[in-house]
């Protein structure tokens, strides 16, 4: 994604760019196995398919079914066409060098970045997040664009089911939410949270 905006949001979503460079973009190490990583990573951005119901908003942000893979299509090429011609005078080169790949980010997903359906989730923030609960919790903060001071209020049960968690009374719940609670505090990704019950119902109150 960070390619797509580099290279101003091209309206086909095509981009291309050589396994070598991507890789020491990423920092990685390049030999063999990291370019096989590589390809087996767009691969299954091709191939994982999305499905939501009712969750995804599209551009004009109506909330419905869909279905789409994050890239539509991945085409990698062995070698660069460029080196085509010399092949012949270097043949102890591997039959498995790297080349070009080709990809093109998904409509879906071009349209509502256009339509600024989007949001921001601070890398080096969420990584610092040790509790796999504080993470999806601050994931879930961002997607729901909890402004600061415009506190968001949500049942227990609610959360429970969008986190995921699989414990199921309210008392569990707390137990593994709270660890968690603290974490976005100490971190300044949230100003107060607060649990309370009406009734029978347990709510959750978050404000940024």
């Amino acid at each position: 994604m960070r390619r797509y905006q580099e290279a101003d949001t091209p309206a086909d979503g095509i981009l291309a760019f050589t396994l070598h460079a991507f890789l020491r973009s990423l920092g990685r190490k390049v030999d063999g196995r990291t370019y096989e990583q590589l390809r087996g990573a767009l691969g299954r951005l091709e191939r994982t398919v999305l499905e939501s119901d009712g969750a995804w908003h599209d551009a004009e942000g109506h909330a419905g079914p869909a279905r789409f893979t994050l890239l539509s299509s991945v085409t990698i090429d062995r070698r660069r066409q460029s080196d085509v011609d010399q092949l012949a005078l270097f043949p102890a080169l591997a039959s498995n060098e790297p080349g070009e790949a080709r990809v093109i980010v998904a409509p879906q997903l071009r349209a509502t970045l256009a339509a600024g359906r989007s949001t921001t989730v601070v890398v080096s923030r969420y990584l610092a997040l040790s509790s796999p609960v504080a993470r999806r919790l601050y994931r879930l903060l961002e997607a729901q664009g909890v402004a600061p001071g415009q506190p968001w209020e949500v049942a227990l049960e609610r959360l429970a089911e969008r986190l995921p968690l699989t414990q199921r009374y309210p008392s569990h719940l707390q137990r593994v939410l709270q660890p968690a609670h603290e974490m976005l505090l100490a971190a300044g990704l949230a100003k107060r949270i607060e649990m309370t019950q009406a009734g029978r119902q347990w709510l959750v109150r978050y404000e940024r």
